[in-house]
């Protein structure tokens, strides 16, 4: 009878031992995860759009969820139109998010961005690009000044020296490195679902990251042109009926 009682307590420590191993080891990668986030705020409450400004018959939340939608109910668009940010200029920062977008879809998170005078919610600047067909998602895109700065899969060096680089149309600077295939990095954007956008700025340094693959990275140089602080906001482009959603919004400033 003493035999298996202590046969009974030796396993009864041994399983305390390893609950109390097993959570050891998963105290410090949860730390970890806090800390990845630390210092960063939601920019929406989940409830309104309260802190932003755009055309409501646009921009809407729904079911926590930040939509913006053009379709046969909504007023034609005559120019891109954008939910501003109204909390201030933005410097250098981190912004990570969710978007998901329909196969039609047009979008972006424009940023270090000016307003248009005499075009309500209208801007200018820097673009993380997004679009339902994965063409564009992950590239930095110039709205209304210099068009493409790097397709994705680029990283680019800009200067006042140089006119650029002509490819389907657009401007872009010198690519100085080749971040990866452009189709393979496609291949890591899913179609129709959820996926992680983080945005860092540092100085003149721009980064664009779709599901933690850095898809392009701008170093930009010019005197004149490169943008040190500005607005936020995302954009619903001109076209067919499209809907753009955001979730886990956050911004951390320096």
């Amino acid at each position: 009878m003493k035999f298996i009682i202590k046969r009974k307590n030796r396993f009864t420590i041994t399983a305390c031992c390893i609950i109390v191993f097993i959570s050891a080891c998963n105290a410090p990668s949860q730390r970890v995860a806090d800390a990845e986030d630390d210092g960063f705020v939601n920019l929406f409450n989940e409830e309104n759009l309260d802190g932003w400004e755009g055309d409501p018959a646009y921009w809407r939340v729904e079911n926590g969820i930040v939509t913006g939608e053009l379709g046969p109910d909504t007023p034609p668009l005559k120019n891109n139109t954008f939910l501003i940010w109204r909390g201030g200029y933005v410097g250098d920062f981190e912004l990570k998010t969710e978007f998901r977008i329909s196969a039609n879809g047009n979008s972006g998170i424009n940023y270090r961005s000016q307003e248009i005078s005499g075009l309500p919610y209208v801007l200018s600047g820097y673009q993380a690009d997004i679009d339902g067909q994965n063409r564009y998602s992950g590239q930095n895109y110039d709205e209304r000044k210099r068009t493409t700065l790097a397709y994705r899969g680029e990283k680019t060096m800009i200067t006042a020296s140089e006119g650029g680089r002509v490819q389907n149309g657009a401007w872009s600077g010198r690519v100085v490195e080749t971040l990866g295939d452009p189709d393979s990095l496609s291949a890591l954007i899913k179609l129709g679902e959820w996926n992680k956008y983080h945005i860092i700025a540092q100085d003149n340094h721009l980064q664009h990251y779709i599901n933690g693959t850095l898809m392009s990275d701008v170093t930009d140089n010019h005197p004149k042109m490169a943008s040190m602080k500005g607005l936020l906001g995302i954009q619903i482009h001109t076209g067919p009926p499209m809907k753009i959603e955001y979730r886990n919004f956050r911004l951390k400033t320096e």
